[in-house]
């Protein structure tokens, strides 16, 4: 791909990126428990009924782990918000790896135009 190729896909990246709204780490899991009672339906010999699910976010950020409870009516937002990160991070890895395309490919060019421009000098001179 050429450099001005490039460059419009990082533009179209940074338009994506623009659009992403709120956003979290972590994943989101729905955890069935066992409590302390003898006589609960949990402990049942047959066919114990775990209690749940409750929902669980956990993430990990600026390296501390973190779990936190989410209330049923809130877990639609945070998988919105769950489901935007991914995004965020996917357009990101995207734009990197053209970013590093790019900046490898101006280098060539580069190194390119002088190699000519010395070419060109070079026989300017032999001519004279």
């Amino acid at each position: 791909m050429n450099i001005q190729g490039m460059e419009k896909r990082i533009g179209r990246i940074k338009e994506k990126l623009a659009l992403i709204g709120e956003m979290r780490p972590g994943s989101l899991n729905e955890p069935l428990t066992v409590c302390g009672q003898l006589n609960c339906r949990c402990k049942a010999p047959k066919r114990p009924k775990k209690h749940g699910p409750y929902y669980q976010l956990s993430y990990v950020h600026k390296g501390k782990s973190t779990s936190q409870y989410i209330q049923k009516e809130s877990v639609g937002a945070v998988r919105l918000q769950l489901a935007n990160y991914k995004r965020f991070k996917a357009l990101m890895t995207q734009w990197v790896d053209l970013a590093l395309a790019l900046a490898k490919e101006k280098l060539r060019a580069d190194k390119e135009r002088r190699k000519s421009e010395a070419l060109a000098l070079a026989q300017r001179i032999g001519r004279d």
